[in-house]
Formats: structure tokens, C-alpha cells, sequence
């Protein structure tokens, strides 16, 4: 029996043109960070990257309509080559571009003229380029100086201590003729057009933009025609290059959504924009057109409101869509909205005219057949993203830190918690496995779900055990705030998938004898237990899975001791269900823990500093009594908080039922506690090789 498309979704399967290149469909696979088909952050230097072809191409076999992969420096991060200079990578993308064509699908490269004061700096390079002398030694490899060059003296983003040097006018003309002759080297090879990276999300050419951040005296600063200079020379040199009728997008910020240095606006908040307002984005989205660029790539945002233009679960869905379709009133070419669309409402909005294309990104890693399983109207087959960074874009910082992500994570983004094989085929695959097993996995959550079908998939003979009546383990208890409904739709996706194969699920079966279950493999996904406080009163606060699982009730005012991930989630949940959350925190900040994303923490901390919600940083707790909580702050002063409840969300520690040996494995939270990530990653490390 064949399926038909939704009629809702029509309007994103009609074609549309970009200057003279027509588009099949609506359908923009968005830029990321990671997926440049020219490397990113890698030591050997910039090269045809065969893992970022790999993921384009399988996506272009699903039907995207334009894909526009991750940044491409003009400038290597690393040995400071530039990307001209290497015409054998281009060579390889000719040969590239012609697979992708017999697709269907158009494709755009997105170049980028830098980051500036938003460069990620890390915390193992920003020492490095504190020090006069380290920072000439590392120099011929890692130029930060060049890196970290902003329009104006300001500090970095993400290392407050360091001042970003002002670029020199040569620089600027350096960079503006590097623009043009690899924009020629792409359309010699074939590529349908290219994306100037970028008057958006704070990035090098927007710093120029924006008054705020612009405080030159020469033709790049001042007025509003020298602020949008560069943006406009980019453009303007790219065409005398490429010729008038090669397509050049722009990826575009309508607002700045900034009220000052690290602080953005809320959805809905009245403020003074100190970045790009909406009267000058009308004026600027004319004048960027007029100048030569034939399409705006739109959201909102930047480094310093960096949860618009990258969407938490926080976020309203479709949060960019006014501002984006008022900007479009604005201009004569098309205008693509991005930020947590969705399809539906995108659809909507195309037939409207209010937009020209849908924008969409982190789907893409999470599930590459999204678009064809929307078209032949399977939507329950499509693997919901869940807005969480922790694998795509993981740049995390707290209060004195410079970007605390890992190495590894740095030079591999736009991977996904919840695909493994996404732009890490090599280490992630299926194969069928050499010797046919019988696998016995104990825990119904995320994790023993993935490793069950991860062996199914393989030809084992899998049994599934879970001592409840439900499965999704503790991730029922994160998935119940009512933000999280992309998390709910996972364990349902979780739940129909695993009954498309032979998995016997056995459920309300508690194992406590590994040995009689019989099982050639067993692995062991038993998750972890809350801990708890040795302190006076303790025994009469509410766990926070108990809390969120409903199994507690809180009264008007809420003490939840701990301010990481959960506590703070937790603190927003009753905020928004009218209640007074204090949040208690031993560190010097919120969420200080590694892999949770910048755009997800700054979010909930300007939420809950914009609201007023109570934090006391460097705090301890010292007793619960009825009506009040007794805490200690880092000066040694004691002092009572009104309490009718308090909530205990201080961590976990792993609880497997057996111990790792020859053939008994043990994965997820009940190995090491961690995220989604980490679980569904090493069920994947531990499955592939039984």
C-alpha cells in the first residue's frame, strides 16, 4: 500500500529559485559547526573531508532540497593556510558535487571570515595565549591572536580576562580577497552557490555590524554604511569573481536579542536592545540585498543570547518565525527561518508567503531519513531531536572558565547523543555479527532499549528485562517536565521501534541472579540511585526523581538543593507552574559539570536572573526543619531560607546488579553516571564488539 504526504506538509515539497538556481524543495539542511566538507579544527590541516561527504550524501538521497554544510574557514585554524591554497581539496569536491547533483539536491558551501571575540577559546589554549611567549611559540600553529581579532578591543566571550586584538584595515582586505578567490575555486567545482559566514549570532561580520561591539574610527566603523562595510565588499567581491548570476546567501540575525556583554532577552521580555534592533534590521536586511546578496539564511541572536539562534528545549518551538517573516516583508529575495521549526508550521508559513524555506539542523544528525519518512507519512518512524547540544555542540563554560569542552569534542562537532553513527561511521556501524548469541539485558531505559536493538540489529537472540511496568527507565522522570516533549516522543520512538524486531520484553521482572537467566552475553543497564545529604532534616526532602515522577508534592515555596542540570531544570518547572523556587549550589555557579552547551546554561541563568529567582552560589546546606532550610555561604555566615518544601538533587550513584566480567557488561548510568550521550554511546561500544 502506498502513503501519501500529509497535506499539511505540501507547500515544503514545491520548488523555489535562489537567484537562477532552482531548488526542488523547500527543505534546508542547515549549517553546523563540524560538518565542513573542508575539515574543522583538525591538526593536519584543511582537506576534503570524506565523513562530512558521507553524511551530505546519504541526506541528499532522503530528499533535502539545499544543504549547506558547517563553516569552512578561509583560513586554517591550525598552520594558518589558506583554504585557496589547496586546490587539490577542490578537485575532490568536483567529484563530490557530481554525486550530489545526481541526487536532486543543491548545495551551498558556507564560508566563514571568523569568530573573533565569539571564538571558542579553550581552557587548555587560553593560558596558552595569555602568556607573551607561549603565544609566539604556538604560534606557526595555532595563531589565536588571529583567531580571537574583533572589529574593537573587547573582551572574549568566553575567557572574560582576554581582550581580543582589533583587526588591522590589511587584514580585513585580506580576508575580503580570500572570500572571492574561493568562492571562484567552489563554483569551478561545481558548487550551486555560497553562504558569507556570517552577519549573525555574533560572529566576526556582525561584531562589524553591531555598534555595540564596533567602536572604530576608520571606513569599518561608525556610521551605519561603515559598520556593514565588510559584509557588503564580501559580496561585492564574490560576484566580480564568480559573476552577478552566482548565488550568495547570508546568513543573517534579524535581532541581537542582547541587553548587554553575556546577557540575552527572553521570548517575550521588554528590554533596550543593545545589539541590532528590529528598525535597523529593516534598514540593514534592504541594504545587505541592494549590495548583492541574493538570500537571507535567518534566525536571531548571538554568543551573548547564543539559546536563539541555537534552540534549548527551553525555547519555544518556531521562536525566530515572527521576527524572520517581518524581515521578509523587508526585502525582494528569498528568506529561509531556522530555529526549532517545525515542519507543519513552516509549511504554513511558506503558503502564506511570510517565508521562502524552512531552515532545519540537528534533525538531520539525529535521524538522516527524516524527510522521506515525512513525505511517505511514516511520522512515528522519525527519531525526535531533543534540543540537547551534548553531541552536536557541546561548548560548555561556567562563571571564570573558558570553554571547558573536551579536546576530542572540539575537533568532532556536529555528532549526536542519540546517533552514534553520525559523522562517525567508521567507529559506529552495524555488522552483522561473526557468532550468533543469545543477550540478556537487564534495565529498560535508554540505555538497555538501545542496546537491545543495537544486538537485535546484529542477529542476536536479545531478551529484554525491566522489574517495572514501563519502559524508559529514569528517563520517564526527565522527560515529565513540561518542556521535555520532544524527550516523551524519544520514549515512544524507543518503544515502537524496539517492536519491530524479534526482542522479547519481558517486563514487572526483577533480576537478581544473573546466572539463571542462561544467557551467553549479559549486559547490565540498572541505572543509578540518588544520593543523598548527611545532614539534619534530610530524610524529609523530596528526591527529585520522586518529584518528577509525581510521586511528591511541593508547596509554595522550594528549596532544591543542588543547581546542576536537574535542580535547575526542576527550579524553571516550578517557576512556570507559579510556584517560588531558591536554588541552593556549592559551586560558584549553576551547572558548572563539562559536555552541556553554553546556548542550554546561559539560557536558564538569564532565566533565572531575569525572573528573580533566588540563587545562592557557594552555599551549603547545614539542616531541613519544618517551614525553613538552614544554609552556610562561602563566608562562613549562617542563615535560615522559608522552605514549605525542599528538593534533594545532589547526583547519583551507579547500582548494577552484577559486576563486569568476561561475558557480563556493564553500560550507561550503571557503569558511570552520565547523559544520554554517554549512555547510548557506550551501549553502542559494548554491542558492536559481542
Amino acid at each position: 500500500m502506498t502513503t501519501q504526504t500529509d497535506p499539511k506538509y505540501q507547500a515544503l515539497l514545491t520548488p523555489w529559485k535562489i537567484g537562477n538556481v532552482e531548488i526542488k524543495n523547500r527543505i534546508v539542511m542547515c549549517p553546523m559547526g563540524g560538518t565542513s566538507l573542508f575539515g574543522w579544527f583538525e591538526l593536519g590541516g584543511c582537506h576534503f573531508d570524506k565523513e562530512a561527504a558521507k553524511l551530505f550524501l546519504e541526506r541528499a538521497k532522503n530528499n533535502v532540497g539545499l544543504i549547506i554544510p558547517g563553516i569552512a574557514p578561509l583560513r586554517d585554524t591550525f598552520w594558518g593556510k589558506w583554504l585557496w591554497q589547496n586546490p587539490k581539496m577542490f578537485e575532490d569536491l568536483k567529484v563530490f558535487m557530481d554525486e550530489i547533483h545526481k541526487t536532486g539536491a543543491k548545495l551551498f558551501i558556507q564560508l566563514t571570515a571568523g569568530m573573533g571575540r565569539s571564538w571558542a577559546i579553550t581552557e587548555l589554549i587560553a593560558p596558552l595565549h595569555k602568556n607573551k611567549f607561549t603565544r609566539a611559540l604556538i604560534k606557526p600553529i595555532i595563531d589565536t591572536s588571529h583567531e580571537l581579532a574583533s572589529p574593537s578591543p573587547q573582551p572574549s566571550r568566553w575567557a572574560h580576562d582576554i581582550i581580543c586584538p582589533e583587526m588591522t584595515v590589511e587584514q580585513i582586505h585580506e580576508i575580503i580577497e580570500a572570500f572571492a578567490k574561493t568562492a571562484k575555486l567552489c563554483r569551478d567545482a561545481g558548487v550551486d552557490g555560497v553562504e558569507v559566514h556570517a552577519v549573525h549570532e555574533g560572529y566576526l561580520l556582525d561584531q562589524f555590524a553591531i555598534e555595540f561591539f564596533n567602536k572604530r574610527t576608520d571606513e569599518y566603523g561608525g556610521s551605519f554604511e561603515n559598520r556593514y562595510r565588510f559584509a557588503c565588499e564580501v559580496v561585492k567581491a564574490i560576484k566580480e569573481a564568480c559573476g552577478d548570476d552566482y548565488p550568495v546567501s547570508l546568513r543573517y540575525s534579524v535581532e541581537s536579542k542582547m541587553k548587554g556583554f553575556c546577557e540575552g532577552a527572553m521570548p517575550g521580555e521588554t528590554y533596550t536592545e543593545v545589539g541590532r534592533c528590529m528598525e535597523e534590521s529593516e534598514r540593514a536586511a534592504k541594504h545587505l540585498q541592494d549590495a548583492g546578496y541574493d538570500m537571507l539564511n535567518a534566525d536571531n541572536g548571538t554568543y551573548d543570547s547564543w539559546y536563539w539562534a541555537h534552540p534549548p528545549m527551553y525555547m519555544p518551538e518556531n521562536c525566530n518565525l515572527d521576527d524572520v517573516a517581518h524581515i521578509k516583508s523587508c526585502v525582494d529575495i528569498p528568506v529561509v527561518c531556522a530555529g526549532r521549526m517545525d515542519p507543519a508550521v513552516g509549511a504554513k508559513a511558506i503558503e502564506e508567503g511570510r517565508i521562502d524555506a524552512v531552515g532545519i539542523a540537528r534533525q538531520f544528525l539525529v535521524d538522516p531519513e527524516w524527510i522521506t519518512k515525512m513525505i511517505e507519512d511514516r511520522l512515528e518512524d522519525i527519531k525526535p531531536c531533543i534540543c540537547c547540544h551534548s553531541g552536536c555542540f557541546n561548548f560548555s563554560s561556567s562563571k571564570g572558565h573558558a570553554n571547558t569542552q573536551d579536546l576530542s569534542d572540539t575537533m568532532g562537532l556536529a555528532r549526536c547523543a542519540l546517533n552514534p553513527e553520525t559523522m562517525q561511521s567508521k567507529k559506529y556501524h552495524i555488522e552483522p555479527a561473526k557468532t550468533k548469541k543469545t543477550v540478556a539485558i537487564i534495565g529498560g531505559g535508554i540505555g538497555g532499549m538501545e542496546a537491545a536493538l543495537v544486538c537485535a540489529k546484529r542477529g542476536h537472540k536479545v531478551t529484554l528485562y525491566e522489574k517495572s511496568d514501563k519502559l524508559g527507565g529514569v528517563f520517564i522522570a526527565a522527560a515529565a517536565p513540561s518542556f521535555k516533549e520532544k524527550d516523551r516522543a524519544l520514549i515512544a520512538w524507543y518503544i515502537r521501534e524496539l517492536a519491530k524486531y524479534p526482542i522479547d520484553v519481558r517486563m514487572n521482572t526483577e533480576i537478581t541472579d544473573i546466572n539463571a537467566l542462561g544467557a551467553d552475553e549479559v549486559i547490565v543497564a540498572t541505572g543509578a540511585k540518588a544520593k543523598t545529604l548527611p545532614v539534619k532534616g534530610a530524610d524529609t526532602a523530596i528526591e527529585a526523581i520522586d518529584l518528577l515522577l509525581g510521586k511528591a508534592e511541593v508547596g509554595e515555596r522550594v528549596a532544591i538543593i543542588g543547581g546542576g542540570l536537574t535542580g535547575c531544570e526542576i527550579a524553571y518547572e516550578l517557576y512556570l507552574q507559579g510556584k517560588q523556587p531558591t536554588i541552593i549550589e556549592m559551586q560558584d555557579d549553576l551547572i558548572t559539570g563539562k559536555g552541556i552547551c553554553l546556548a542550554n546554561t546561559s539560557y536558564l541563568r538569564d532565566f533565572f536572573k531575569t525572573n528573580q529567582v533566588p540563587v545562592h552560589l557557594e552555599t551549603s546546606l547545614c539542616e531541613i526543619a519544618p517551614g525553613s532550610v538552614t544554609v552556610k555561604d562561602k563566608e562562613g555566615k549562617v542563615f535560615t531560607i522559608d522552605a514549605d518544601s525542599v528538593v534533594l538533587s545532589i547526583g547519583y550513584t551507579p547500582t548494577p546488579v552484577a559486576k563486569k566480567s568476561k561475558h557480563v557488561h556493564v553500560i550507561g548510568d550503571a557503569s558511570k553516571v552520565g547523559n544520554l550521550r554517554t549512555v547510548i554511546w557506550g551501549a553502542w561500544d559494548v554491542c558492536m564488539k559481542l
